[in-house]
């Protein structure tokens, strides 16, 4: 197969992970979603990665030493990754590998500022998010500084984070390539991150949206502390404006800086409630595509959002599919038998064949549904007795279930229950 370079943000999906890298696989299927704003770009394939790591063999034997070390020996992982990174830093990229990424460039325009971010195959995972755990550059102006910032990209790889947090989640460090995606600059008036699910209490009908002035930079490196909106239904249902003091901005001749924010403006809201709730129909839309919920950044330019990433909520607990729409209870078989450790899947299944209550699976656990039991008067108060004897804390989180109006429906009495 003939290697591939470059490839437009359209012609890459979800499915190419293995080519372009976690996030530049997202951007692609984001820009294909009806409705959903993309910023223009290319990716620089893992494909280059490997034709430039090819360039320097030293790199095999310090990852052969990499490997070998223990993930919370910081210093000697600090010291080894720095030389990997000075290393695949100082390979000088080919000619046609450059001349093929400078022409994308004019195809886009060589001289208009771009963001050039790291996109790994380990990166942007159901169960390894990786985020914040390489580099990206915004700004950044002209077919030379480019071409230097994918190479401080592709060194990414290897930062002190990087390296242990595949360590700890057993990732083969030779298994994972780098791609870099090339995108045109964004100015907004405000961005921020977009929970499709609300990522404290794990409730997946509320979404909830961190905003902020200026770059979205000022956020993920904890310069401010965000607005935060909760939405439910289509509505603003809470919302904490901060006191915003500093924001970060693009410079005109490329980087970016943090300035002060006018005192006027720091408590003011950076969305109002409107452009809110349009921003979680959009994160909903991303959402209902990607078929679980989303961790999004987002950008407000002129009025319009722009998407620059979504990835999976790693940090949310799976529930069964009911496929229906409504409220669910379910109580974990195994906390009752006081088997907490996940199942295997023959386990799973010789639970589910010898049983006679269906089972539903979850996080490698069963779960029975218990909502009709808790929704008829008649079979309530046994549940709850029943349960409460098992385990006190398990009866006192049904009745705090209960206690929320209008989460389960009501049945009415249908006298003594069945077995």
């Amino acid at each position: 197969m003939s290697e591939q370079f470059v490839l437009g943000l359209h012609e890459v999906d979800e499915m190419q992970v293995a080519v372009v890298g976690g996030k530049g696989a997202h951007l692609g299927a984001l820009s294909r979603v009806d409705g959903i704003r993309v910023p223009a770009g290319f990716c620089v394939t893992t494909d280059a990665f490997r034709r430039v790591v090819a360039e320097a063999p030293t790199i095999d034997d310090r990852l052969d030493r990499l490997s070998r070390l223990d993930p919370d020996d910081r210093e000697a992982i600090r010291t080894l990754s720095a030389e990997i990174r000075r290393t695949v830093e100082g390979i000088a990229i080919p000619g046609d590998l450059a001349a093929a990424i400078t022409s994308a460039l004019a195809r886009l325009g060589e001289q208009a500022a771009y963001a050039v971010r790291s996109s790994a195959t380990a990166e942007d995972l159901p169960t390894a998010s990786f985020a914040g755990q390489q580099d990206t550059y915004l700004n950044i102006v002209g077919p030379a500084a480019i071409l230097r910032h994918v190479s401080r990209c592709w060194a990414s790889l290897f930062t002190e984070r990087a390296v242990t947090y595949r360590q700890r989640n057993g990732i083969d460090h030779r298994t994972v390539h780098m791609a870099v995606v090339v995108q045109r600059m964004l100015f907004p008036q405000a961005a921020g991150i977009l929970f499709t699910a609300d990522p404290v209490t794990g409730n997946r009908k509320v979404a909830t949206v961190d905003a902020g002035f200026g770059l979205g930079e000022a956020l993920v490196s904890g310069l401010v502390n965000p607005d935060v909106f909760k939405v439910r239904d289509g509505e603003v249902v809470a919302k904490a404006i901060a006191a915003k003091q500093r924001s970060v901005h693009a410079l005109p001749e490329g980087g970016t800086q943090e300035q002060a924010i006018d005192p006027q403006r720091q408590e003011q809201p950076a969305l109002t409630d409107a452009q809110v709730v349009r921003l979680v129909q959009l994160g909903r839309r991303i959402e209902a595509h990607f078929g679980c919920p989303q961790d999004i950044e987002w950008c407000l330019v002129d009025d319009g959002f722009q998407i620059v990433q979504s990835r999976p909520i790693t940090t949310l607990f799976p529930i069964p599919e009911s496929g229906d729409g409504e409220n669910h209870v379910y109580l974990s078989v195994g906390h009752q038998q006081m088997m907490t450790d996940a199942m295997k899947p023959l386990g799973l299944s010789f639970w589910q064949m010898t049983t006679p209550a269906p089972m539903a699976v979850a996080g490698g656990r069963l779960f029975v549904d218990v909502t009709q039991r808790l929704a008829s008067p008649a079979s309530r108060a046994g549940l709850l007795e029943l349960v409460g004897k098992s385990d006190p804390l398990t009866g006192d989180a049904l009745r705090t279930v209960l206690e929320r109006d209008g989460f389960i429906r009501p049945l009415p009495d249908e006298g003594p229950p069945g077995r």
